[in-house]
């Protein structure tokens, strides 16, 4: 693989509240330092992240924002006093006492791009916090190296590593609804309400990472390739972990909308299950009941079983009209959304409270998370691209290259070297942007129907294809030759016999 070098540089302030400055500072305030660390990836790639961090005091804005009740209401207001660019951190230092974090929590992260870290007494003790908390709210040596996953030896990523999506321009999201019983069942979903009350706002944060389009679809008699198996002491249905990769291959095929698509397709299922097999449970590993009653499958999408209750009376008419609790369904969906595209919260100490994001599905630090990891992999991806091009283009000596082609290389490195000199100087949204407008530019290149190479044909192929036009011809042509080349010889030999 291509050579990578890539330096990632986020800005990080850290402010300090009256009472809570360290007793143990190197300089007054204000002062800066810088943190370096490297994230080993492999010989040929290498990724050095670089903290930068400057050191102050509040001010007396910043000071009333932090006399509020709740730390939620701190953050709220202190957003709108705080550096907003992506990538960007601020870490606000409140004093030991301070009551805006609960008791036995040091560390709170808010939904935007801020934290509040309770001074630890000393400074090697805040740094330890710091270090922490700057890594889950940027990114830390995993995600780069799921991001990076193609080039790092197998034995190295952990299986979670490789279940986000790949870096994408666009996605395009399918809910459907599967009825395998429609005599029993007649289904209504509110999906289009549903999408824009919970899907929408979530997209449209994402947005900034990749295009989206969202459709949705009903599938009658459309059954899981699995039949469960029924648990006398429950009387309900079953389906255990190990028989979930096998429900979704016979699903796939009917839902027919991966094939004519461009881009990756999440689909999100929910499935109510036949009358014969009500309820229908999913067991995890253990043998215990899974509480969201779903499951995911990486780089796919996920699929929620939705039981029907039973009818009181055994006589009541068929089909039982079902009206789907939208709310419940999507609560499930986006969490497996936010899974596919690696936002899951990480297991953290018990002393961290991260805010939960609300409506929007994604805190501020989430999508500049993602932002990191895909910038990253753009820069790889291009990388590799352009190296395949050059390789090919020198196997091939006579290959013609279109002015229109050597324009899109040319912006596609230029891109590539955009994006990583603004990573270094921690411009996070316009390193990204140029990072997808590289790989727009190398895909338009090298999917150029010019550069196919079956267009060109090696020297041996050319011979075996117009040899045996020629040799019909050839033939008279080589005979008559030789008559001539023996003639003069003749001629040659006769005046010295007459001598």
């Amino acid at each position: 693989s291509a050579p990578v070098q890539v330096q990632l540089v986020v800005p990080v302030a850290v402010v300090f509240s009256s009472g809570s400055v360290p007793g143990d500072l190197p300089s007054p305030l204000p002062f800066r330092d810088v943190q370096e660390m490297e994230i080993s990836v492999n010989l040929r790639t290498s990724v050095t992240s670089r903290y930068e961090m400057a050191y102050r005091a509040t001010t007396a804005q910043e000071e009333a924002a932090l006399a509020m009740a709740t730390a939620r209401e701190a953050d709220a207001a202190l957003r709108r006093l705080q550096d907003v660019s992506m990538g960007s951190l601020t870490m606000y230092v409140v004093p030991e006492t301070s009551s805006l974090l609960p008791q036995g929590t040091s560390i709170y992260v808010g939904r935007h791009r801020s934290a509040l870290v309770r001074a630890g007494g000393s400074l090697a003790a805040l740094h330890t916090h710091l270090r922490q908390v700057t890594q889950v709210m940027s990114f830390t040596a995993t995600s780069i190296a799921a991001a990076l996953s193609d080039r790092v030896p197998d034995g190295r990523l952990s299986p979670d590593a490789r279940r986000s999506l790949k870096s994408s321009l666009g996605y395009e999201i399918t809910f459907s609804l599967l009825n395998p019983d429609p005599k029993s069942h007649a289904v209504d979903w509110d999906i289009e309400g549903a999408v824009n009350r919970y899907v929408k706002p979530v997209l449209d944060k994402l947005s900034l990472v990749a295009n989206f389009s969202v459709d949705s679809q009903i599938l009658y008699y459309a059954v899981l390739g699995v039949t469960p198996r029924y648990d006398k002491e429950s009387s309900s249905f079953l389906l255990s972990a190990h028989s979930l990769p096998h429900v979704i291959n016979p699903v796939e095929a009917r839902l027919g909308s991966s094939a004519a698509s461009l881009y990756p397709v999440l689909n999100f299922l929910l499935y109510v299950p036949e009358r014969s097999h009500s309820p229908l449970y999913i067991q995890d590993k253990d043998g215990a009941p899974v509480s969201t009653n779903a499951f995911h499958s990486p780089r796919w999408g996920g699929i929620m079983v939705y039981n029907v209750e039973a009818p009181a009376s055994p006589h009541a008419s068929l089909p039982l009209h079902v009206d789907v609790d939208m709310a419940r369904v999507m609560e499930v969906f986006l969490a497996q959304l936010r899974l596919l595209f690696g936002l899951s919260r990480e297991e953290l100490p018990p002393e961290f409270l991260l805010e939960s994001p609300g409506n929007e599905g994604l805190a501020d630090w989430e999508l500049d998370h993602l932002l990191w990891s895909h910038t990253v992999e753009n820069i790889a991806t291009v990388s590799t691209t352009l190296t395949s091009l050059a390789q090919l283009l020198d196997k091939i000596g006579n290959i013609v290259i279109k002015d229109d082609v050597a324009s899109e290389v040319y912006r596609a490195v230029a891109s590539v070297q955009s994006a990583v000199s603004k990573l270094a100087m921690g411009h996070l949204h316009s390193a990204f942007q140029a990072s997808k407008e590289a790989v727009t530019s190398s895909e338009r290149a090298f999917f150029d129907p010019s550069l196919l190479h079956l267009l060109y044909f090696p020297d041996d192929q050319k011979f075996a294809i117009y040899i045996p036009l020629f040799l019909p011809m050839a033939v008279p042509i080589l005979l008559s030759l030789a008559k001539i080349v023996r003639e003069t010889r003749q001629h040659k030999k006769e005046p010295t016999k007459m001598d």
